[in-house]
C-alpha cells in the first residue's frame, strides 16, 4: 500500500543514488544519458508512464539527456500507428525528446556487421533446429541444455549461410543464428539465444531490404552502446536478461558499455497491462479500441479526462524500487480527484430531467445569475446562467412521500437552486403513475440563495432552463474488470470483464455554456463527478461527454480505515 502523504524533503530513490556516485567519480564524462525505449507494437499504458517519467525526469534533473528510441525489431507486429501514437502520448505528459529520436532499425547494418563478427571469432553459428526443437534443446530451470548438432560448424560454413540467409535464399524458420554461449548456464538466457531469424516481410523503414531481423535481446544492448547511454533503466522482468546484455556488448567491438538498472514496473490492481492482452481486448471487440476510456492506455486515458498532471505525480508517489507489489487503483483516483478540483470548470447538467413549473415566476422572464466556474481557483471566473419560468431537476431530486432525512424537494418542502432562489413544491402532474411535472413557487427575495430572514435550507438541487438547455448524452464509465487480479480465479481475465463498465444516458440535459467546451478542457457536473467531452465521438449537433470518475474519494476513505 502506498501513502501519498509527503512530508519534508523527498528521498533520493537508488538509481539516483546511482548516477550522482557516477557523476562524483567522472563516470559520466559526456553527461547523462537515459532513454525510453518502447517496442512500437501497441498503444503506451499506464505503466509505461512511470518507466518514462523516471526516465525523462532523471535526465532532466542532471542536466542530461533521454532518448526517444523504438526497439522495431519485429515488423510482424509494428505499425506506423503505434509509433505517432507514442509520440503523442508521451508529448501529453509533457517530455520532449528532440532532437533525440532513434530507431533500433538506424543500426540494423552496423549490428549485421557484429554479428559477422561473432561468426568469424566462433562466437556464433547458424542453426537449422526448428523453434520447437531449440526450445527442447535448451533445458528447463533444473536441468541442463544440450549442445545443437550445428554448434560446431565452421566459422566459414556458417558465415556462407549467414549471407544466404541474408539474400533471401532460404524460407522462414529454415535457420537462425544464434550466439555460442553456455548451454549449461543456469540463466536460461545465456544458453545460445538467437540472434537473427529469417523473416520476409517489408519493415515500416527498411521496406524489403531486409529478409532476416535482429532479435530484440541481441538489438536492444547494441542499441544503447551505440547512442552512448550511460544508465540503461527497466524493469525487473529484465534482470535476467542483463547477463546476456553485457556479453552482447563486450563481443561486439563497441566502446560504450551501458550499465543496466532493473526497478520494480507498476502493478496496478483491477487493471491488465500486458500489450498482448490489450491487443486482445481490441482485436476481440471487448473494448471500442486502443483509446476507449475503460482501457489503462495513455490514449484512452487522455480520452476519458485524466490530466497528465495526475498521472506524473501518481507514478512518483509510486516510487523507484526493486520491491515487487501492487498499487491501489484508489490512488491513482485519488491524484486525480486532486488535480481535477482545482483545475475543473464547474457546470450544471441534468441525466434524468423532470419539469419543475414555477407558477408565480413571470412567464417571459429570464433572469441570467452569476456563477462561479471553480471555487478552488479565483482566476477561472465566472459565466451566465439563464433561469426562467420553466426548469429541469433531476428525477431523484423529488420524492412524493420521502423519508425521513431526505432533504430533497417534496410536496410542501423547499429547497434551495444552485445559484438562483429558494422554491417550495405545491403540486405534482402525473402519466401513467409517472411524474410530468413539478408545480412550485419561488421565493424573490432568496435571490443568489439567502434570504432576508436568513432562513436555512438543507437541500441544494443542480438544474437547467427547459428553453436553454442543450441536449447531450453522457457515459458513465467504471472499471473494465471487477476482479482486483484479473483471470485470477478462473484463469482467463476476459471472465472478469465487467459487465457494467459503462453506461450511456441519452437524452441529458446541460447549460447552455456547455456548447464552448472544447476536447482537452476538465469539468465538474454538480453531484454527478468529473467529466470531458469526447474527442472522437461527440458533434456539434450532440456532444458526448465521459465520465473521468466520480466526487466521492475511496483512497481517503481506504487511508481513514488503515490509520494511514
Amino acid at each position: 500500500m502506498v501513502n501519498p502523504a509527503n512530508s519534508g524533503e523527498k528521498p533520493k530513490n537508488f538509481i539516483e543514488r546511482i548516477i550522482e556516485n557516477d557523476i562524483a567519480s567522472g563516470n559520466t564524462p559526456s553527461g547523462v544519458i537515459t532513454r525510453f525505449p518502447p517496442e512500437p507494437n501497441g498503444y503506451l499504458h499506464i505503466g509505461h508512464a512511470k518507466s518514462i517519467t523516471l526516465n525523462f525526469t532523471l535526465a532532466e534533473k542532471y542536466n542530461g539527456t533521454c532518448h526517444l528510441r523504438f526497439d522495431d525489431t519485429n515488423p510482424a507486429k509494428e505499425e506506423l500507428e503505434y509509433i505517432e501514437s507514442i509520440k503523442r502520448d508521451i508529448s501529453w505528459l509533457g517530455f520532449s525528446w528532440q532532437p533525440h529520436e532513434y530507431f533500433a532499425s538506424d543500426y540494423f547494418a552496423l549490428i549485421y556487421d557484429i554479428a559477422e563478427k561473432l561468426i568469424l571469432e566462433g562466437k556464433a553459428y547458424v542453426d537449422s533446429l526448428s523453434a520447437e526443437e531449440i526450445r527442447q534443446y535448451r533445458g528447463t530451470l533444473k536441468e541442463p541444455g544440450r549442445e545443437s548438432p550445428d554448434r560446431n560448424r565452421s566459422a566459414d560454413e556458417n558465415l556462407r549461410l549467414f549471407r544466404e540467409m541474408r539474400d533471401g535464399k532460404h524460407h522462414d524458420g529454415t535457420y537462425v543464428l544464434r550466439a555460442k554461449i553456455d548451454m549449461k548456464s543456469p540463466n536460461l538466457n545465456m544458453r545460445d539465444p538467437t540472434l537473427f531469424r529469417i523473416k520476409k516481410i517489408d519493415h515500416h523503414r527498411t521496406g524489403a531490404t531486409w529478409s532476416i531481423y535482429p532479435m530484440y535481446d541481441f538489438t536492444h544492448p547494441l542499441s544503447d552502446a551505440v547512442e552512448h547511454v550511460t544508465h540503461s533503466i527497466c524493469t525487473l522482468e529484465f534482470e535476467d536478461h542483463r547477463p546476456l546484455y553485457d556479453w552482447v556488448v563486450e563481443n561486439s567491438g563497441l566502446e560504450s558499455v551501458p550499465h543496466q538498472y532493473e526497478f520494480s514496473r507498476l502493478n496496478l490492481n483491477y487493471t491488465v497491462m500486458s500489450k498482448r492482452l490489450l491487443l486482445q481486448l481490441v482485436k476481440e471487440g471487448h473494448v471500442a479500441g486502443w483509446d476507449d476510456p475503460r482501457m489503462p492506455t495513455l490514449s484512452g486515458m487522455r480520452r476519458r479526462g485524466y490530466t497528465p498532471e495526475a498521472i506524473r505525480n501518481f507514478v512518483e508517489l509510486t516510487g523507484v524500487a526493486k520491491t515487487v507489489g501492487t498499487v491501489d487503483h484508489a490512488l491513482l483516483d485519488h491524484c486525480l480527484r486532486e488535480d481535477l478540483n482545482l483545475r475543473a470548470k464547474r457546470l450544471m447538467a441534468v441525466l434524468d430531467p423532470v419539469t419543475v413549473i414555477i407558477d408565480n415566476y413571470p412567464e417571459d422572464t429570464v433572469e441570467w445569475f452569476d456563477a462561479e466556474n471553480n471555487p478552488e481557483d479565483s482566476s477561472a471566473g465566472t459565466r451566465k446562467i439563464p433561469f426562467s419560468r420553466e426548469l429541469l431537476i433531476e428525477r431523484e431530486d423529488f420524492m412524493e412521500n420521502p423519508p425521513r432525512k431526505y432533504f430533497r424537494l417534496a410536496p410542501g418542502r423547499e429547497i434551495r437552486l444552485k445559484h438562483a432562489y429558494y422554491i417550495t413544491c405545491t403540486h405534482i402532474v402525473k402519466h401513467n403513475d409517472q411524474i410530468t411535472e413539478i408545480h412550485c413557487t419561488y421565493d424573490p427575495e432568496s435571490r443568489g440563495g439567502s434570504t432576508p430572514d436568513e432562513r436555512k435550507v438543507r437541500g441544494t438541487s443542480h438544474w437547467v432552463s427547459a428553453k436553454h438547455a442543450v441536449d447531450c448524452e453522457i457515459r458513465l464509465y467504471d472499471r473494465l474488470f471487477s476482479a482486483e487480479v484479473p483471470g485470477e480465479r478462473t484463469g482467463s481475465f476476459l471472465d472478469d470483464i465487467n459487465p457494467d463498465s459503462i453506461k450511456v444516458i441519452a437524452g441529458c440535459k446541460a447549460e447552455n455554456s456547455i456548447v464552448s467546451i472544447q476536447p482537452g478542457e476538465y469539468l465538474q457536473f454538480m453531484r454527478t463527478g468529473y467529466f470531458c467531452l469526447d474527442a472522437v465521438d461527440s458533434t456539434p449537433e450532440l456532444p458526448v461527454f465521459n465520465r473521468t470518475l466520480p466526487l466521492r474519494d475511496s483512497w481517503e476513505k481506504l487511508k481513514k480505515k488503515l490509520g494511514i
